[in-house]
């Protein structure tokens, strides 16, 4: 009993206190540690040390200090590594095979068979890739990042980011709707990814040549304080990038298509968000003993996470549907698992950790903006520190939250929230909605007993 009636404090269930008058309820958010594992709490509390906190200072200290500039824009085949011999495709998420993928996966890399003249039928792209007649490769093994499916061939057109000696890639953003990386390829979807190829590449990496190089990360930071969050909502960057390179853009033959291009597709510039990322992320891969997340990406049927102490390894879990707003005549049930490398802007700190940014994001998304704020204020537990050039103005231009922890995931239960579209099961059906997804508890309690018996060697 307190002055003024009956006040409770649970840490437990909030249905222990469903008889109390939520006035007289105080809830504490705690979880047992490790999502209940009582020896991943153990491990992640021995790794919990100075060894582990220098580590990380200095992993996050290089991603921090990566300045991305986009350079140019090229085909695959002539700058990404392991793709210009052979039949090779990339795609999105960890390792999978061909057997086990999912609709959209199978429908992105059927349109790219298609759109390289591998076959000359879709039931021949089936056969193809079916008889391992395609060597299939994640994005992330080659330096690549792909948004949802995140198919890429050799012909295709990449953005091409650079920090000194060290590259990263990304494909070209097609729009929303019925597009290659949802799964669709039918005959406008391949009109279209030949038209970016031929034309629009082209016109945007001789611009780039007159007006570039563009530094990412300043692109971003102005972005944020625009009402973007780098991820799902990438309005204002795409509009200062299309403004950086519309005078080289407008003197080109082509230049007006492909202004109109870029005028009617306010996610372009999402691309270029995860390829600065990839790059920063990279920065820190190798850091013995760091227990800083490199990488989170999925491909419609696991979720994969690197982590820097343990260099290029996966740790993998199922990954469920997204929460979020269907479009109309589409429901929870036709959505597939979530997919795509996309999660690499959270990863860094953009996206769903910056939603305090892009209260806007929320109609899209799903919630409301005092929920978008949350969502970023929680991510500050589980993160090392702000990133110091993306600041939010909502929060006192404090930095967004930067580099995800594993023991702090495992220490608090919060786990990263990432923004996401919404695929629909089955190939060529294209995008039916967007939402929130969180990353599974089962590969933080992997990373952490890998990181343990690695500092245990």
């Amino acid at each position: 009993m307190i002055a003024g009636g009956v006040r409770v404090l649970n840490v437990g269930l909030p249905a222990v206190v469903e008889g109390v008058a939520p006035a007289d309820v105080l809830q504490l958010d705690w979880r047992p540690p490790a999502f209940g594992d009582a020896e991943a709490a153990r491990l992640a509390l021995a790794l919990d040390d100075d060894v582990t906190q220098g580590a990380n200072r200095r992993a996050l200290a290089a991603v921090h200090a990566a300045r991305p500039q986009l350079v140019g824009v090229r085909p695959a085949r002539e700058v990404v590594p392991g793709t210009g011999d052979g039949r090779v495709l990339l795609h999105a998420g960890p390792p999978i095979a061909w057997e086990r993928m999912c609709g959209p996966v199978r429908g992105a890399l059927v349109g790219a068979v298609l759109l390289e003249g591998w076959a000359a039928t879709s039931q021949e792209a089936r056969d193809l890739l079916a008889g391992g007649g395609v060597v299939l490769d994640p994005c992330h093994h080659h330096g690549v990042v792909g948004p949802m499916a995140g198919v890429l061939s050799p012909s295709m057109p990449v953005l091409v980011v650079e920090d000194g000696d060290r590259r990263a890639f990304a494909s070209l953003n097609e729009g929303l709707g019925r597009v290659l990386r949802f799964g669709a390829f039918d005959t406008d979807v391949l009109d279209r990814l030949r038209w970016m190829r031929d034309v629009l590449a082209p016109v945007l990496d001789a611009a780039l040549g007159e007006e570039g190089p563009v530094d990412v990360t300043s692109l971003l930071a102005q972005a944020l304080t625009m009402g973007d969050e780098g991820h799902n909502r990438s309005v204002a960057a795409t509009a200062l990038l299309t403004r950086r390179l519309a005078p080289a853009v407008a003197q080109q033959e082509q230049g007006v298509p492909a202004l109109r291009f870029l005028a009617g597709n306010d996610h372009f510039a999402l691309n270029l968000s995860m390829a600065g990322a990839k790059l920063a992320m990279d920065a820190a891969v190798g850091t013995e003993h760091s227990t800083l997340v490199t990488a989170m990406a999925r491909n419609g049927v696991e979720f994969g996470l690197r982590v820097a102490g343990t260099g290029d390894r996966w740790f993998t879990a199922p990954v469920g549907a997204a929460d979020g707003l269907f479009f109309p005549g589409y429901d929870r049930a036709d959505a597939n698992p979530d997919l795509g490398d996309s999660a690499i802007t959270e990863t860094l700190g953009i996206g769903g950790f910056a939603m305090a940014a892009a209260p806007a994001i929320t109609a899209f998304v799903g919630g409301t903006p005092d929920d978008a704020l949350e969502t970023t204020l929680s991510m500050r537990r589980i993160t090392t520190g702000p990133h110091p050039a993306l600041r939010l103005a909502s929060l006192g231009f404090a930095g967004a939250p930067s580099g995800i922890d594993v023991l702090k995931v495992l220490d608090t239960g919060v786990l990263p929230v990432i923004n996401t579209g919404i695929a629909h099961r089955e190939a060529g059906v294209g995008q039916i909605g967007a939402g929130i997804v969180e990353a599974p508890p089962a590969v933080f309690l992997q990373a952490v007993r890998a990181l343990h018996a690695a500092r245990s060697r």
